[in-house]
């Protein structure tokens, strides 16, 4: 890991891929935070947190706001 910051309106960790070149990865979908509650329960058998299918669905539900659908 290079760095952890916010950016793109999210906390992200950064890091040096094997090119060199700097990446970065929303810090929610790696271990560099202690596991919380919903992911101890869920125990690899859930794909996505409550929260983050919450925010989905609000994305969505402005795209589809924008478009007219």
């Amino acid at each position: 890991m290079a760095t952890r910051k916010q950016n793109w309106g999210e906390d992200r960790v950064m890091f040096y891929d094997v090119q060199g070149r700097l990446r970065s990865l929303p810090a929610s979908w790696t271990d560099v935070d202690e596991i919380d509650a919903f992911r101890q329960i869920a125990a690899g058998r859930s794909f996505s947190r409550p929260d983050d299918l919450s925010a989905l669905a609000s994305l969505i539900a402005h795209i589809k706001d924008r478009h007219g659908d």
